[in-house]
């Protein structure tokens, strides 16, 4: 589980960025303030702590800089609920398509399966133990009263029988337990899903939270319907773990404890909010009204009362980090109310050179260190020269100078293009125990052209 903030001072929330993301030393700073002053702000005892809000990010930056990855692993970090939504795929309020509040929606979604998941863990042992208990009673039924019903289980007889019963039941446990039964088929009884079809039901007239919702409340008032099944030993022990586990979850604690989780750690990532900003000039081609939806965002922002499917939750201590590019416009373009709503400001820096190379090597999920996980599972050992990845990253940066800047992301293409024929002949033309050794030369042979005719690169993302 990863660390939370109450381990996780300013600076070690930097440090922990620093493994992933290079540079936007700005950013990272700022981000670790507000993760922090959440976990501040539940150590406040007074009344003050009711008006303390978080300092919601606007980050402003080229596309591949970075934005998005740092809020991703910030929520990771504090292991709070996440979702990324983009600005540009909402509407405003009477026209088709996704409604703002939707995406906080999505995060108590989120929030849920984050908590059942850490219960599922919590009960995962004694599910196992229930699932053995049940194998076990379909191969060596237990003697009780009930089995018994009329006779002495006190007498001699019926004592040497019940110890026998144990005790062969006690060396089925362990052979359970091995493995070495997993081949022998028994019946179990299996509980089976409501085929419940709604979407006929739902139509147009009925948005996608009331459907669920409808579903649910059915599903529940139903009885549960079960199957007999004929299944391998191994197969019932898959089939049978998850409805154990479900059975040990107390799902209205799972759906209060989200819903605090969501509602006080929740982190919303709103790209390309640039996209909806009004621009000074007219534009040209559909527009569903943006300046409507920046209106529609304002009161998830500020603070309001969201109806999900699990209940009542409310967005004032959300943290909003929201990014563009603006390219085409600029943060004034948005109306001054939404403005007001993300007070930090950040500009992340286009990636020089000098990044590229520290990209490609220092990151714990270095595109460098994927390829070579890619090409250990063939049993194949790729190395990269110094000089190797100075090329690349100088060749990178050389593209997104002259066509689209895309940031980090170019270098996707050029390893891509760089290690692509190495990847096809493996294993039929390079065997496992080999070992690839990518030099400067080799680089400036397979990408030279790339940086060199511009009318090429220009189709490359």
């Amino acid at each position: 589980m990863a660390q939370t903030t109450n381990d996780l001072t300013p600076k070690e929330i930097v440090a922990a960025l620093d493994k992933y993301i290079i540079g936007q030393e700005t950013a990272k700073r700022n981000v670790a303030i507000a993760l922090r002053n959440r976990w501040r702000r539940m150590q406040v005892h007074s009344e003050i702590k009711g008006d303390i809000t978080p300092n919601n990010l606007l980050m402003i930056g080229a596309t591949g800089v970075g934005k998005t990855e740092i809020a991703r692993r910030l929520a990771k970090i504090s292991n709070a609920p996440f979702v990324k939504v983009e600005a540009s795929k909402f509407t405003e309020v009477g026209y088709v398509g996704r409604d703002v509040e939707s995406m906080v929606r999505d995060l108590v979604e989120q929030s849920i399966s984050m908590v059942k998941k850490a219960k599922e863990e919590e009960v995962q042992e004694k599910a196992a133990q229930q699932v053995e208990d049940i194998v076990l009673d379909a191969l060596i039924p237990p003697i009780s009263h009930h089995t018994h019903a009329g006779r002495d289980l006190s007498s001699m007889p019926a004592k040497e029988e019940l110890h026998l019963n144990e005790g062969t039941r006690e060396g089925f446990r362990k052979k359970l337990k091995s493995g070495e039964l997993d081949e022998k088929k028994i019946e179990i009884s299996v509980s089976m899903p409501h085929p419940m079809g709604m979407g006929m039901v739902g139509g147009s007239m009925m948005d996608e939270t009331s459907v669920m919702n409808l579903q649910d409340m059915l599903s529940s008032m139903l009885p549960r319907r079960s199957k007999k099944r004929k299944v391998t030993i191994a197969e019932a022990k898959r089939l049978l773990l998850p409805e154990e586990i479900h059975k040990l979850i107390d799902m209205d604690l799972v759906k209060e404890e989200a819903l605090a989780k969501a509602q006080y750690t929740g982190i919303i990532f709103i790209d390309e909010i640039d996209k909806i900003a009004s621009l000074s000039s007219p534009s040209s081609g559909p527009d569903v009204s943006r300046e409507g939806v920046q209106r529609d965002l304002l009161p998830i922002v500020e603070g309001s009362a969201v109806h999900t499917k699990y209940g009542l939750i409310y967005t004032d201590y959300m943290l909003f980090i929201a990014a563009g590019a603006f390219h085409v416009c600029k943060p004034a373009d948005l109306i001054p109310e939404l403005q007001g709503r993300f007070p930090i400001r950040v500009e992340l820096g286009s990636l020089t050179k000098e990044d590229f190379k520290r990209i490609l090597q220092e990151p714990k999920n270095a595109l460098t260190k994927q390829y070579q996980a890619l090409f250990a599972a063939e049993k194949v050992t790729l190395t990269f020269d110094k000089d190797a990845l100075n090329e690349i990253a100088t060749i990178a940066f050389q593209i997104n100078e002259h066509v689209e800047n895309i940031g980090a992301r170019r270098l996707h293409t050029v390893m891509s293009h760089l290690l692509n024929e190495f990847l096809f002949e493996v294993p039929d033309k390079i065997p496992s125990g080999q070992h690839i050794s990518v030099t400067r030369t080799l680089v400036t042979e397979r990408l030279g052209p790339l940086a060199k005719h511009r009318n090429l690169s220009e189709y490359i993302l």
